[in-house]
């Protein structure tokens, strides 16, 4: 009895102690499977997605031949950004013409998908901006931009944002709850100015003002995107019972978490890369330029996959890895290798670009409008005077502590130049806010605020310019200098010879160690970081590197000599 009595109290035990575990221990739901479509649903997608990728490569193969006519027939004062625009508009109203005599119906493939924005479009775009900033003015001003792109970037956010939630809440204009205000202040702080950093370029402005507008409008992209999706997370989570401050706080830790949780990914990720081609050369990689240059392809997408897979921003992410990568890793590569980095990033970058301002043109016509001409002055009167809010009381700050002043000619100029462009576009279509006519809302008025700073500011940033520095102007029209604004013809005409890696040892120790005037974070990166993450030259190397180029120049040159055209006159022009 007593051996059957314990049998039975352990059973009992035993029982007791798993229903207890079962109910303590809450079994993980599984990952759901995203549903496959099989048979005539996915032969379906598959002529829809065919006919799409056509769509888009047609409008961008008439978008490159419209580029060059302007470039041929010397349109330099047109910038590419308007130009490409203004022909998707009249590609949209010819397709309305079409669909309305009822001869195609092309609405689905004209519509602008944000999912294929984020991931294929914007990524190469970023990551080229942040490959770009290897110039010494960027680290050199990294406080300012810095500051300008992320607090003036807030700031911005939170006036336009603010302003549209209280006029709404006086009956002035269309009403938005404050997430959804908010979300429309942080899309539309995102500026692009395109058409500006072609003119300064073009009338060789201040270099510091260059890269302030420049540097500032590559981190403001990444830091509103960030904001934009801080107040889509607020919006799809129930915040009826938590207060405004509590709501402000968990708003600012997920901002926090993303900023510098992306920007560290990014930056290590560049500099493992940086290590890899570092020790690349033990192995020879550098031999073999095309396995070099697919090694460096890989690395410039990684981390916006990673980013995007842990729920951080890829656009930030991907941001940091293009500067550190441009910083260090470029500088390890092979001549060969770098001179295909840049001129590929240069073209991918510009074609996706030409893509996003050809369907913004094309919009008009294929977005569902609603218009409210209140909700759009009184957005246009935010964005300016947010705008200003950002630059000039950050400016006058900012002088206390730089040397090279910011004069009050380049706040006005820096207020004037914030264009808005495609980046504001897309994430407006990205907004899940409901109902409908809220979205069609806030896409209409991102467009025509887009439309409205590209062609009324971006056209008058020249004349501006000319009308403040008057002494300049009667120079340039004693030397009677060709005002270039084509993009994509200084792009293809010059190789960025500072970007190219040829100092050895003693002459980077000449150039930067023993420099004084190197602070803060120069002195610690030429002091510490640089000679880290980066391998001078010997000569050996520099003879090899020009070994390799003059080799692949005199073998391009004897295909030409064989080609079918093969006068003497044409071989001497040639060489």
């Amino acid at each position: 009895r007593s051996a059957n009595a314990t049998h039975e109290v352990i059973n009992f035990t035993l029982h007791t102690t798993l229903a207890a575990t079962t109910k303590l221990v809450v079994p993980t739901p599984a990952k759901p499977i995203l549903p496959v479509q099989t048979g005539v649903q996915a032969q379906q997608e598959e002529q829809s997605s065919g006919m799409t990728i056509f769509f888009s490569l047609l409008v961008l193969a008439i978008c490159i031949i419209l580029v060059h006519l302007l470039i041929k027939y010397r349109l330099h004062f047109l910038p590419e950004s308007v130009a490409v625009v203004s022909l998707g508009i009249l590609m949209g109203a010819f397709i309305k013409i079409i669909e309305a005599q009822k001869l195609a119906n092309w609405k689905e493939e004209e519509m602008f998908r944000p999912n294929m924005f984020f991931l294929l479009l914007l990524p190469p775009i970023i990551f080229e901006s942040g490959y770009s900033l290897h110039k010494g003015n960027f680290f050199q001003n990294i406080g300012s931009i810095t500051l300008f792109s992320v607090f003036g970037t807030a700031i911005s956010a939170f006036i336009v944002g603010g302003g549209i939630y209280f006029l709404g809440q006086a009956d002035v204009i269309y009403k938005l709850n404050m997430t959804d205000s908010f979300a429309f202040g942080s899309l539309i702080s995102a500026v692009d100015p395109v058409a500006t950093i072609a003119i300064f370029n073009a009338l060789n402005v201040d270099p510091v003002l260059n890269m302030l507008v420049f540097g500032e409008s590559i981190l403001n992209d990444a830091v509103s995107i960030v904001l934009t999706n801080t107040a889509e997370g607020l919006t799809r989570e129930n915040m009826s019972d938590v207060s405004g401050w509590q709501t402000f706080l968990q708003a600012l830790g997920y901002f926090l978490k993303m900023f510098f949780g992306s920007a560290a990914l990014g930056t290590l990720t560049g500099l493992i890369s940086a290590l890899i081609s570092f020790f690349s050369f033990h192995i020879d990689l550098r031999k073999t330029p095309s396995l070099e240059f697919g090694m460096m392809i890989i690395f410039a997408y990684l981390p916006y996959g990673l980013a995007e897979g842990i729920s951080l921003s890829g656009i930030m992410a991907i941001l940091f890895s293009g500067i550190v990568m441009s910083h260090y890793t470029h500088h390890n590569l092979s001549p060969v290798t770098q001179i295909l980095m840049q001129q590929t990033l240069r073209t991918v970058a510009f074609m996706c670009e030409t893509c996003v301002f050809a369907f913004l043109g094309l919009s008009i016509f294929s977005f569902p409008h609603k218009f409210e001409m209140s909700f759009v002055i009184w957005c246009i009167v935010l964005v300016l005077f947010g705008r200003a809010v950002n630059i000039f009381p950050l400016s006058y700050l900012l002088n206390f502590f730089r040397d090279h002043k910011i004069t009050p000619k380049m706040m006005f100029i820096m207020w004037f130049s914030g264009l808005r462009g495609a980046i504001p576009y897309a994430l407006s279509l990205h907004l899940g806010l409901e109902p409908i006519e809220k979205r069609q809302l806030i896409g209409t008025t991102t467009i025509i605020i887009v439309l409205f700073t590209i062609l009324l500011l971006g056209g008058g940033t020249m004349p501006l310019i000319r009308l403040i520095d008057i002494e300049d102007s009667k120079a340039r029209k004693k030397n009677k200098k060709d005002i270039n604004l084509s993009k994509t013809e200084k792009m293809g005409n010059t190789i960025e010879s500072e970007h190219l890696s040829e100092l050895t040892e003693e002459e980077y120790e000449a150039q930067y160690i023993k420099r004084q005037d190197l602070k803060g974070f120069m002195w610690f990166d030429a002091k510490y970081l640089n000679p880290f993450f980066t391998r001078r030259l010997t000569q050996e190397d520099l003879h090899h590197g020009r070994i390799q180029m003059k080799t692949l120049t005199n073998k391009w040159y004897e295909e030409v000599r064989q080609g079918p055209s093969g006068s003497e006159d044409d071989e001497q022009e040639l060489l």
